[in-house]
């Protein structure tokens, strides 16, 4: 895709997955003025998705965002931010705010009819698992810990609610050496949806550079594929980025998330 074919991809991602998000794990997406957020019970996630702020505006939703969801108890929350947001000094405001960003991540589409011609042989010694159920969903949270040395309970309790409640939003998958979990990775769509996001994609050191991550992108491809859907999503780190590249998938900019943690009870 050239320049206009992404920033029109950007676009419409805009309206359809950040502004027309749903709600996901028995959550709650509301549009308060200018700004989409979601909140959930328990261990789900919770953030703002999208806003249209400016320079006048922002530091009031800024403190309406943070008073809301204090109010809930919750302990953190995320406001996703996207280098094309506005106002141009938006992250500078979060941060003034008591916001603490992560490493950005780079926002990245592909061409489903593309990638789901890559090839979707395993390696040797390698088959996939398709996660249906909790045992699957502890193959993966053994994955994560192994491929991003940290505990991820929120994901594994957002996966055993859509296993649970809404199987047709989600494909997971394990690659298994023998009986040894040591790739996995997920998707995430809604039905009529033009995207698909691909979220979780790891690999344990040992099992890096042998192909696997490229199959499970392909074998979630053909999933999309069959699913009607014409662009996968992708928030890359900097080790997945350039793998993205070279299977063909864009870069439509940056993305930072933002968190917000409720401060401790010594703090001034």
């Amino acid at each position: 895709m050239d320049l206009d074919e992404l920033l029109a991809v950007r676009a419409r991602f805009d309206a359809e997955v950040r502004e027309g998000a749903q709600a996901d794990g028995g959550g709650l997406v509301e549009r308060v003025g200018p700004v989409v957020r979601h909140s959930v019970p328990g261990l789900g996630w919770n953030g703002v998705l999208w806003s249209d702020l400016d320079a006048a505006t922002a530091d009031a939703q800024i403190a309406a965002q943070v008073a809301f969801f204090a109010e809930r108890g919750c302990p953190d929350f995320e406001w996703k931010l996207y280098e094309h947001d506005r106002p141009a000094d938006l992250g500078d405001r979060l941060r003034a705010a008591g916001f603490v960003p992560e490493p950005p991540e780079t926002l990245m589409v592909g061409l489903v009819a593309e990638l789901a011609q890559l090839p979707v042989e395993p390696p040797e010694g390698i088959a996939l698992r398709v996660v249906t159920d909790e045992a699957g969903v502890d193959l993966m949270m053994e994955v994560h810990a192994g491929a991003f040395g940290t505990e991820r309970p929120r994901i594994r309790e957002a996966l055993l609610s859509r296993l649970r409640d809404e199987p047709e939003t989600v494909a997971a998958v394990v690659a298994m050496a023998g009986d040894v979990p040591v790739s996995a990775a997920r998707m995430e769509m809604r039905p009529g949806a033009a995207f698909a996001g691909l979220w979780g994609g790891g690999t344990v050191p040992q099992w890096r550079g042998r192909g696997i991550y490229r199959l499970l992108v392909a074998h979630r491809a053909r999933l999309a594929a069959e699913l009607g859907i014409p662009y996968l999503q992708v928030d890359a780190s900097d080790a997945s980025r350039p793998i993205l590249e070279r299977l063909g998938f864009g870069v439509m900019g940056v993305t930072v998330p933002y968190i917000w943690t409720r401060p401790g009870p010594d703090a001034d």
